[in-house]
């Protein structure tokens, strides 16, 4: 795609991962006018140069005229409904399927009279579920065998994609991201464990608690994250998928372990029954050559740096809270 690229529409523009994408796109790509749906309007979320607008996943017509209004040229689908998958199912396939069926429409009757804009369909790791050992490193062609709701759910998104490229050439892109550190979601492992670190520093807090700390991950920061995604919007092909990740292979124990060691504090810690899944993907190691050899893309940030940023904005928080 050529730099006259300049209306981006991200769905989802108040959650975690589009506060990292528009601190990207403001920052490095100035010429870009940014657009964002949000399921209602909040005071409380203000940011500059950004046009927002009312619209539900679920409600096809205010995607539609969201598309009208804006006329984007780049969609980043990152409107999604990860949490508590397993006590809320419906919810939660809702959210990511029927919704994610909703854009596609959206954009579909919308490309009848202007042209399509590239879709950048955020996918998940999760769609791998149970891999084998011997499947390890994780390419885009390994079996999908999703093992939660919300996994089911984005791969039903990831085959939509899919489908409506194939049947009506519907310019989608899908990335398939592996574990990220993100400041801004408290309930990922990694935030979960900053954000305990630091109210025990505090004294508002006496023993971290934890879930399964065996399983295997490769970690990222969520602003190569950011990036990638912007990459994968300029550089990747339709119709194909792409995996974004990590290079650095850990356990969960593992960085707690480096947490732990950044805070130099007496951590005391414990596994809780109420934080193991019901089913757990203990195996996540991709491989991204596809992705990196699209894009030339490798991630900036190493874990130590990521971890520590974490712990100081959870540091922060805690402090502004006081």
């Amino acid at each position: 795609m050529s730099d006259a690229t300049k209306k981006v529409l991200i769905t989802g523009a108040n959650g975690s991962g589009a506060r990292y994408l528009i601190t990207h796109l403001q920052g490095h790509q100035p010429q870009v006018e940014i657009h964002g749906t949000v399921r209602r309007k909040n005071s409380k979320y203000q940011v500059p140069n950004i046009v927002f607008y009312e619209a539900d996943l679920l409600d096809q017509g205010s995607l539609l005229r969201c598309l009208y209004v804006s006329q984007p040229d780049i969609i980043f689908h990152l409107a999604a409904n990860p949490d508590k998958c397993f006590e809320v199912p419906v919810a939660c396939f809702m959210t990511n399927a029927v919704g994610t069926l909703n854009l596609f429409e959206a954009v579909r009757s919308y490309a009848v009279g202007y042209k399509a804009p590239i879709i950048i369909n955020v996918s998940s790791s999760e769609v791998y579920g149970a891999v084998r050992p011997e499947e390890v490193p994780i390419t885009e062609e390994c079996p999908k065998r999703p093992v939660s709701p919300y996994a089911v759910a984005k791969l039903a998104q990831d085959n939509l994609a899919n489908v409506y490229w194939q049947a009506y050439k519907t310019p989608i892109i899908t990335t398939r991201s592996f574990t990220y550190n993100n400041f801004y979601r408290r309930n990922l492992f990694t935030s979960d464990f900053a954000h305990q670190i630091a109210l025990i520093e505090a004294g508002k807090q006496n023993v971290l608690k934890h879930g399964n700390l065996d399983s295997v991950r490769v970690m990222c920061d969520g602003r190569d994250i950011a990036e990638a995604y912007w990459l994968a919007a300029t550089k990747c092909q339709p119709g194909e998928a792409y995996n974004i990740g990590g290079g650095q292979q850990v356990t969960v124990g593992e960085i707690l372990e480096r947490l732990i060691a950044l805070s130099g504090k007496c951590i005391p810690h414990c596994g809780d029954a109420a934080l193991y899944r019901p089913v757990d993907v203990t195996l996540q190691v991709p491989d991204c050559t596809k992705f990196k050899q699209a894009t030339g893309w490798e991630p900036k940030f190493d874990l130590d740096q990521s971890l520590k940023g974490l712990l100081g904005h959870w540091r922060k928080e805690i402090a502004r809270d006081e």
